[in-house]
């Protein structure tokens, strides 16, 4: 039988029950739609989680105190960082700058609005690393450092939280854990996805965070120290001088730090990592629905089998090769799987733009990228499936015996 033949008398049989046929599409669509749905928004967020990791520079490395996870080294009682560890790594000839920071969440006010957010503890180094612009005011300095005074630096997102609107902000006052700061400056929105958004976020100076907010730390101990490299190319030779020095100073052995140092790479490396398995993970749960809908095909093949027994019969009875039976059937089951996958694909792309606009609505920076490679895998994998679910209906059809399905009632 020719194929052309095989795919008109499968398009008239399948246009003859319309609804079961547009159902059992269904399964395949939903299938489809799915698969490329969950593969775009995994790859949409690996997307806005790698530039948001990228876009505060390719030069930055974080230190942070105690050995790093998954060491086969521990020290005992290791030291924690401090504001002479940070004053020892200014020195290096590799560093460009260096920002020792403390972290602490808590309620800031002003009237009667609150927003519970990150409060950093910082020096005036942290606007050269962070490259941190300002819409208005100036950063911390030295002296207010030095003095412990009560100012503070806040976010876009924390300005329009407490005061509706990112300007004329300079000289007003909020609350913070109770104590009243002065702000002195208004960063520039840089956006993003991640928790530590710098957005949402108040600065303050490290020895005012120290003595008057976080007390758990002892005096000129730190949470980590982020150190800005002078070139990306210097990278390496940074992360050498910082262990040795860092080495050094608590007298450690070589190779047993208490310290960890990591780049900017490695952190980048480990969130895609992290979010490729993610969207393996949700690539596979929405294949189980294609599975179902191949288990559909099947089921409906069966049933067709059962109905047409007298008309395969008859085919055979006329001379219809048991080939011709099997091509057959095979040509609507793929027929079903490949127009459930074509119109998956729209469906994809269509909940890709409700996605979108919920993304915007919620100032999200994660945008679903729909790739040729997802639309054509999950294209042809829904016609496999079709093969392979109406490979056992399309046999079974074209091993009737041509007497007894002529006798089938």
């Amino acid at each position: 039988m020719n194929i052309f033949i095989s795919i008109r008398e499968a398009l008239s049989s399948l246009s003859a029950n319309k609804l079961r046929s547009s159902l059992t599409i269904l399964g395949i669509v939903i299938g489809v739609g799915a698969v490329i749905a969950m593969v775009a928004i995994g790859r949409g967020a690996t997307s806005s989680v790698t530039s948001s990791i990228s876009s505060i520079g390719t030069n930055l490395i974080f230190v942070s105190a105690g050995s790093a996870p998954g060491s086969t080294t521990t020290v005992r009682n290791p030291k924690t960082l401090t504001l002479d560890d940070a004053k020892a790594l200014a020195n290096s000839t590799a560093v460009a700058a260096v920002a020792p920071i403390i972290q602490g969440r808590f309620d800031v006010t002003y009237s009667s609005q609150t927003d519970s957010t990150e409060v950093t503890g910082v020096t005036s180094g942290y606007q050269t690393v962070r490259s941190a612009t300002l819409s208005e005011g100036t950063f911390i300095t030295d002296a207010q450092v030095s003095g412990r005074q009560s100012v503070a630096v806040i976010g876009a997102d924390t300005a329009k939280t407490l005061f509706s609107r990112t300007t004329n902000l300079v000289g007003q006052l909020i609350k913070i854990n109770g104590q009243q700061f002065h702000i002195v400056g208004v960063l520039k929105a840089k956006g993003g996805s991640t928790s530590s958004s710098t957005d949402d976020i108040v600065l303050i100076p490290i020895t005012t965070a120290q003595t008057r907010l976080m007390h758990r730390f002892t005096a000129g101990s730190v949470d980590s120290i982020q150190v800005q490299a002078t070139s990306a190319d210097k990278v390496n030779d940074a992360v050498n001088q910082i262990t040795q020095i860092l080495s050094l100073r608590h007298g450690t052995k070589v190779g047993v730090n208490d310290f960890t140092v990591r780049t900017q790479a490695d952190i980048l490396s480990t969130a895609q990592s992290i979010t490729g398995v993610l969207t393996m993970f949700l690539g596979g749960i929405a294949g189980i629905s294609l599975l179902v809908g191949g288990i559909g095909i099947m089921n409906i093949m069966l049933v067709s089998v059962t109905e047409r027994t007298k008309e395969i019969g008859l085919r055979k009875a006329l001379g219809a090769r048991r080939r011709d039976i099997l091509l057959q059937f095979l040509t609507e089951s793929i027929l079903l799987g490949m127009v459930g996958g074509l119109i998956g694909v729209g469906v994809a792309w269509g909940i890709m733009e409700v996605v979108k606009v919920i993304a915007t609505a919620n100032n999200s920076t994660i945008n679903p990228q729909i790739g040729v490679d997802s639309v054509l895998l999950a294209t042809i994998f829904s016609m496999v499936v079709g093969l392979l679910f109406g490979l056992y209906p399309a046999n079974r059809a074209a091993r009737l015996m041509p007497v007894e399905a002529l006798r089938f009632e």
